[in-house]
């Protein structure tokens, strides 16, 4: 059924003319009149009596208004639910207490009247959740494709730790990765461990320590950036055994005197008081974990300018800084 015929049926029942209703939709008197007769032999009935000053509904056409307003303000909503700018932004991030979490929680606060979804893809391969941004099923993931490719307008980093002539990551031409922020990894000990009355560590004093890293997931980005880490500074990294949950690896490294692990500096934990876990930042240089953001290439979700231009604005770690290697532009632009 046509819901512009239904659309101007419900116009002219409510202003009683169809020129009225003509002006309002901005089409003809014409155009109008055979709307309605195109719907009127569809339904078998006559909806409208010609009066001396208008129309008015027959008692077919009374009956049919209720159903076909319901129609059209269902269109209308349907509509509104994917025109950008009139939903909410739908967000992909790792886990609701990492850092890129925190980040967009700090953003809704600073600017609370925006709609913002944020939602956990829950899928290890950052390929995966691009498609999901391609395919429209989210507007940006936090993630970083990092397998060798072609990705325009991006060129191989300088700092320590990029690998010369790397080619940038591979993803469809829909799409295109921007810097996110960068986040400074710190070490998370027991009370117990060798390092615990620390105030600030280099990678250096890392390298005779365990760190438990468990249920790298391959593909991930994070086991990426952690084949690079360890090769760089010669660090002991055990990924054994899967990844039970954040509780049972703060249960573990509160009761060891050998076992740390890497956390972000934003990333969001929570311990009981008795674990008297202790977070210490790294140094000279530090580690860091750059963040990207995949979004579309054209027509990206408007709320998305905002976001980028709040991340652009996030304070910078301290040189020196160590990082991988990752393909991502530096300045977004264009959103």
């Amino acid at each position: 059924m046509d819901t512009e015929a239904l659309r101007s049926f419900v116009r002219a029942a409510e202003l009683g003319q169809f020129q009225h209703a003509a002006a309002e939709l901005g089409v003809t008197q014409q155009a109008v009149s055979k709307r309605i007769a195109g719907l009127e032999r569809e339904l078998g009935v006559r909806l409208f009596a010609r009066t001396a000053r208008g129309v008015e509904l027959t008692p077919d056409g009374q009956a049919f208004l209720p159903h076909a307003r319901s129609v059209v303000a269902g269109v209308q909503r349907a509509v509104a639910a994917v025109r950008p700018g009139s939903r909410a932004l739908r967000i992909d991030v790792l886990g609701l207490r990492s850092a890129q979490a925190v980040v967009l929680h700090d953003y809704w606060r600073a600017h609370p009247g925006t709609g913002l979804d944020v939602v956990t893809l829950r899928v290890d391969d950052p390929g995966v959740a691009a498609a999901a941004v391609a395919a429209g099923e989210v507007d940006a993931s936090f993630r970083t494709v990092t397998q060798p490719g072609a990705l325009p307008g991006t060129r191989p980093g300088t700092q320590p730790g990029t690998q010369p002539g790397a080619l940038p990551g591979t993803l469809p031409g829909e799409l295109r990765m921007v810097h996110a922020f960068d986040s400074p990894l710190e070490l998370l000990v027991g009370p117990r461990h060798p390092l615990a009355a620390a105030r600030r560590l280099t990678p250096d004093q890392l390298r005779r320590h365990r760190i438990w890293v468990p249920g790298i997931a391959p593909r991930s980005e994070w086991a990426d950036f952690y084949d690079q880490l360890t090769t760089h500074f010669d660090l002991r990294l055990d990924a054994a055994g899967p990844h039970f949950g954040d509780e049972v690896l703060l249960d573990v490294l509160a009761g060891s005197d050998d076992v740390a692990t890497l956390v972000g500096s934003r990333d969001r934990y929570l311990w009981p008081a008795g674990h008297d876990l202790r977070r210490i930042p790294i140094v000279d240089p530090a580690i860091v974990y750059p963040l990207s953001l995949i979004l579309p290439s054209t027509n990206p979700h408007p709320g998305l300018r905002g976001l980028i231009a709040y991340l652009e604005r996030l304070p910078a770690p301290r040189e020196p800084v160590w990082h991988p290697y990752w393909p991502t532009q530096k300045s977004p632009g264009g959103t």
